[in-house]
């Protein structure tokens, strides 16, 4: 099988000129297919406020009203997007930015109202596996919004990991896939306070003692369950790692065994 990597980046990185640029250059530098994956929450934040729309977080997801969807998809679809994919082609990537909708490439079901009505907010049903290889072998570089749709003409906010992981595991069944979250630390911490405290492996029973023993806990626990997940559905290798450490050896590696 061929190999594809799939890139997770969040907004932080993508903002700022200096990391995106940093990050722009070691994405193209990586060989073989490849799928990029961005956020872009603070630009929506900062955009909405210049517009007198308040941001209302819940647990760290933002609640999507209609207001706020013009925002996130003005500024996930449109800025963000699509300056990724302007600096991917002046490094010679041919790069391609889609939505959920574009091509009907990522359909989700509005998140049903429970404790939290989280608004127009998505849960990823299908990924549309054909045209996304198709895009692929064509030697074309998917750069992936944070947006999907319904298929009733009404796009949804979607977690940009939550796309991340679904689109890893629907393209599984054609290429050898590697799932890389970039993040603010070099990988999983051993300690919190020590950012050298890296955990290089991760297996599904170290996961358990990890969790058991309070040194893997909050935010960081569903981020590796859905690594497991993923590694269930036919991810080869999740990796936890700085953005600024893309292509090279270290952050965390979540293997099966």
């Amino acid at each position: 099988m061929e190999k594809l990597t799939v890139i997770k980046v969040g907004g932080k990185i993508v903002e700022e000129e200096a990391t995106l640029n940093r990050l722009l250059d070691d994405f193209a530098s990586i060989e073989g297919y490849k799928v990029l994956v961005h956020g872009g929450g603070r630009s929506a934040t900062k955009l909405a406020a210049r517009l007198g729309i308040e941001s209302k977080m819940v647990n760290g997801r933002r609640i999507t009203d209609a207001e706020t969807l013009k925002v996130v998809t003005m500024v996930y679809g449109g800025l963000v997007n699509k300056n990724i994919v302007a600096g991917l082609q002046a490094r010679g990537v041919n790069a391609l930015g889609l939505t959920g909708a574009d091509m009907d490439v990522i359909r989700s079901v509005k998140r049903p109202v429970k404790e939290v009505d989280y608004g127009f907010v998505g849960d990823v049903e299908q990924v549309n596996l054909p045209f996304l290889a198709d895009l692929i072998h064509k030697g074309i570089v998917p750069v992936m919004a944070p947006l999907t749709h319904d298929g009733h003409g009404h796009l949804l906010n979607t977690n940009a990991d939550t796309i991340a992981g679904e689109t890893a595991k629907a393209l599984a069944s054609q290429f050898d896939v590697t799932l890389v979250f970039c993040f603010e630390k070099k990988g999983v911490l051993r300690d919190e306070n020590d950012d050298n405290s890296v955990i290089p492996q991760i297996t599904p029973e170290a996961f358990e003692q990890y969790v058991a023993d309070g040194v893997i806990q909050g935010g960081m626990i569903p981020k590796l369950e859905n690594a497991f997940q993923a590694l269930d559905a036919g991810v080869s290798e999740v990796v936890i790692t700085l953005a600024a450490a893309i292509g090279e050896e270290g952050g965390t590696h979540i293997v099966k065994k």
